[in-house]
């Protein structure tokens, strides 16, 4: 006799309101849940009028950390979304507000918005086409279209990612790969890595992003193959610079394989000259990476999508939709030239994506990703795109890109304040600087100018450096962030600059 739990102990009880479907009961909790969360939504973050609350970390580290996670018995979705919404919600950064203008961090589209209840309620997983079947292929028409807008070519193929981190990190395994079999006759997929590898190299811009470096590692070359290349004066890669370095490691028996070229450095927004890269990695027979992942966007634009020519001579480009698309976190892609690029990762699971799938003309887009399980992210770019239009999302893009010009003029003019360059995009460094005051002065002051507008709520700034100093960012995404609003920020951070310029005097 089984003296255990009984397997019909819970029989009695209906789950339909714990899960979206046909029942009656099941839409009705629906609909409750999704008013209740719109409420809070609206009450504790949109209605919000600044940019932050102030809540310093250590105060909100304290309130979370007594909050009981798994309660023995439920709390109720309302009561539930209440604690959140007070607790949570109100201490978030606002990206829609106006003076938040910190980071690469954008205010997400409305469409999208909608999107995202549709991907997150249907739970489509993009690994096999029987787990996706219509949202596998919308996801790769997406792509398609993206590699036609780059100017790939008709073998171009693409991946949809978590992130810029993670589609960097493929666009090097595949270009690493790609070397090794090609240049050294070696399969590293079976193998792992050849006796030589220790000699392989990578060029990338000295501002190129920190997951070039992070990527090399994770792939067993480590962050001394990559070697920084000088830039000019408007922050790009110097490409005789990168020239001469190819010279001097071929000589020294070295092995580069791939230059990473940026379009939309994180901090300034500059562009290396895509197409002079280009020449030269066709010339070494090397890798061509474009990161993207901010400039990217362009493509959109009529007006400044010149600034990406060249990007169609990659072999592979990394798009952030989660920036200049302004799509909500996560969702970026990885493109290649060559679809065949992918067979570098290609694997397969009886259970997941057989052979056989391939010969019914089935598309399983594990065969090219690093993750297995992933969300239907495709879906948020095509509504935004197919809803709002080409020319209405190139208008909010130009818009910045126009804003960070006249916002330079400002700082230009402003004797109190100094531009470190002109933008390209529309990121851009300055900071408070008065006459007379020493560097490290400066230093320690520009960063309590940041400290003290964040906690305050009154513009959210970002911290860097700029040949060494402490810089202020502000990245102009929001494009319903006006002149005036530039204005009260730039008056903001001179006050804030004149009272810690006292205290620390």
């Amino acid at each position: 006799m089984n003296k255990g739990r009984s397997v019909n102990q819970h029989s009695d009880i209906s789950f339909d309101e714990d899960f979206l479907s046909a029942s009656p009961q099941s839409q009705a909790a629906y609909r409750v849940a999704l008013r209740q969360a719109e409420a809070i939504l609206l009450r504790d973050y949109a209605l919000l009028t600044k940019c932050y609350s102030g809540a310093e970390a250590a105060d909100l580290a304290e309130e979370l950390a007594g909050l009981e996670v798994c309660p023995e018995e439920g709390r109720g979705l309302e009561s539930t979304l209440d604690l959140v919404g007070s607790s949570i919600l109100h201490h978030s950064v606002v990206v829609s507000d106006p003076t938040c203008v910190g980071h690469l961090h954008c205010p997400p589209l409305i469409p999208a918005l909608a999107a995202e209840s549709l991907i997150s309620a249907t739970n489509q997983s993009m690994d096999s086409w029987d787990q996706a079947p219509a949202a596998t292929y919308l996801e790769q028409r997406v792509i398609d279209w993206l590699g036609g807008a780059l100017k790939l070519g008709s073998q171009a193929d693409g991946i949809f990612t978590s992130g810029g981190t993670q589609s960097n990190l493929l666009g090097l395994l595949l270009s690493r790969d790609d070397f090794i079999q090609r240049r050294l006759g070696w399969r590293s997929q079976e193998k792992g890595l050849p006796p030589n590898a220790g000699k392989m190299r990578i060029l990338a811009s000295a501002n190129a992003h920190f997951s070039v470096q992070q990527s090399a590692a994770i792939l067993g070359l480590g962050q001394d193959a990559v070697l920084p290349v000088a830039t000019d004066q408007l922050g790009r890669m110097d490409v005789a610079v990168a020239a001469r370095f190819l010279d001097v490691l071929t000589a020294q028996g070295l092995l580069p394989f791939a230059i990473i070229a940026t379009a939309g450095t994180t901090d300034t927004g500059s562009i290396d000259p895509l197409s002079a890269l280009a020449d030269l990695a066709d010339q070494w027979s090397v890798w061509l990476h474009v990161d993207a992942a901010y400039g990217g966007a362009l493509v959109l634009s009529h007006h400044y999508g010149n600034r990406l020519e060249g990007v169609g001579r990659a072999d592979s480009v990394t798009i952030d939709f989660h920036k200049l698309f302004y799509q909500p976190i996560s969702c970026s892609a990885l493109l290649v030239r060559d679809r065949r690029s992918f067979d570098a990762i290609r694997l397969r699971a009886d259970y997941l994506n057989p052979e056989e799938n391939e010969q019914a003309g089935l598309l399983d887009l594990v065969t090219k990703s690093i993750q297995t399980t992933r969300r239907f992210d495709g879906l948020k770019p095509f509504v935004s795109l197919h809803s709002l239009g080409r020319r209405r999302l190139a208008a909010m893009i130009e818009g910045t890109i126009d804003l960070a010009s006249s916002t330079a003029a400002m700082i230009r003019d402003d004797p109190s304040l100094e531009l470190a360059m002109e933008p390209f995009l529309n990121a851009l460094l300055f900071r408070y600087r008065p006459d007379g005051v020493p560097e490290a002065t400066l230093d320690a002051v520009n960063g309590a100018v940041r400290k003290r507008l964040l906690v305050s709520g009154q513009a959210l700034l970002a911290r860097t450096k700029f040949s060494g100093r402490v810089f202020l960012k502000m990245t102009l995404l929001n494009p319903r962030t006006e002149r005036h609003h530039i204005e009260t920020i730039l008056t903001r951070v001179k006050q804030a600059g004149d009272e810690a310029l006292r205290i620390l005097s």
